[in-house]
């Protein structure tokens, strides 16, 4: 008790470019020991905790080091939640990207449903490790369910019917873990399949894809893990791919 004071109410007080007295790390390792904390852990999907607490928590004394230096993976781990519309200009293969990122909560979507008319792809990215937890902005509403919808919503309007679209999966390495202890029913009560890696992600793959009433467009599916970078840049190999061949169907030419 007297650790989680000390975290609390040290933590209230620093700036976000302070770093961890020796005091304060020891007593965040202590508490992350803990078999209270760990107990509590291993029921984060009951509230809202960011899936990469783990990583930065067992990480602790590296992160809390006087001469500590973002790593690569520390960087792609971390979290912030998008707010409006980003804009990101970026060239691949010779070609000129357009990328708009936009927030996916309810709150921010009537910001940037307007942005999506006449774009040449959309890339929607589902958190795989969802299936179990619900949204922080309504705790009744499970987060996968209303991802569904919204996919729903965008794959089937009426403005997006020639727009390429390309479903990320994502988060495929936390979804690994959480099956083995967390049962897909949770989300698909009517789901009998076993609760294995392979058989549960494509169960939710058909649950998307099944939303898509056009049969004149496909649906282009990647299982992703954000931050294994080799993998980001097979798959993003494969979306230039789909863009390339939606320009030139186009202009007729495939």
């Amino acid at each position: 008790q007297a650790d989680a004071k000390m975290v609390c109410d040290v933590v209230s007080r620093m700036e976000d470019t302070e770093p961890f007295s020796p005091e304060l790390l020891s007593a965040m390792m202590r508490l992350w020991a803990d078999s209270g904390i760990q107990e509590c852990f291993n029921r984060s999907r009951e509230y809202q905790l960011n899936d990469s607490a783990q990583y930065y928590l067992d990480s602790l004394d590296r992160i809390g080091a006087a001469d500590y230096q973002p790593t690569e993976q520390d960087i792609l781990r971390t979290r912030v939640k998008t707010t409006g519309i980003v804009e990101t200009h970026f060239t691949f293969k010779n070609l000129h990207f357009r990328l708009f990122d936009v927030g996916g909560q309810r709150s921010e979507r009537k910001k940037w449903i307007h942005c999506f008319e006449d774009v040449t792809a959309i890339i929607f990215c589902v958190a795989l490790s969802g299936y179990d937890q619900v949204l922080h902005e309504d705790e009744t509403t499970n987060r996968m369910h209303e991802s569904l919808k919204l996919f729903d919503s965008i794959c089937n309007n009426k403005w997006f019917t020639e727009t390429s679209i390309i479903l990320f999966l994502n988060k495929k390495d936390i979804f690994e873990e959480k099956i083995k202890k967390s049962p897909l029913t949770l989300c698909f009560p009517e789901y009998t399949g076993p609760n294995s890696f392979t058989e549960a992600v494509a169960y939710i793959q058909a649950q998307y894809e099944s939303k898509n009433k056009s049969p004149n467009k496909e649906i282009y599916t990647h299982i992703t893990c954000a931050t294994d970078t080799n993998n980001i840049q097979f798959v993003f190999d494969a979306v230039t791919d789909v863009i390339i061949a939606t320009n030139l169907r186009g202009c007729g030419l495939y």
